[in-house]
């Protein structure tokens, strides 16, 4: 079994997804190669919390141009993960 740690990259931090704490959902970065029950057991043994579900996606990397050599480049893809909790549970991460 995989380091939970090495799943959970970092929390994601943006209006949307502060915004949408208020009802239980977090966003976090995760590594591309993880599953969805590998991120469910992951959050749960971190926080200590009960995932109800969760939704990934994953964004591509935008294309890039060095300034000098005009050679075309591109930035890593990411995986997000939105997962939402039991009513009740919150992660003390992100609270005020």
């Amino acid at each position: 079994m995989k380091d939970p740690r090495d799943i959970i990259l970092a929390p994601v931090v943006s209006e949307k997804s502060y915004a949408l704490i208020e009802s239980g959902v977090y966003t976090f970065k995760v590594d591309p190669r993880a599953s969805k029950p590998e991120i469910h057991d992951a959050v749960e043994s971190i926080w200590g919390v009960t995932v109800l579900k969760v939704n990934t996606l994953t964004r591509k990397g935008k294309a890039t141009r060095a300034r000098k050599s005009n050679k075309a480049g591109r930035k890593a893809d990411s995986k997000r993960a939105i997962v939402t909790l039991a009513p009740g549970s919150e992660i003390p991460l992100f609270e005020n």
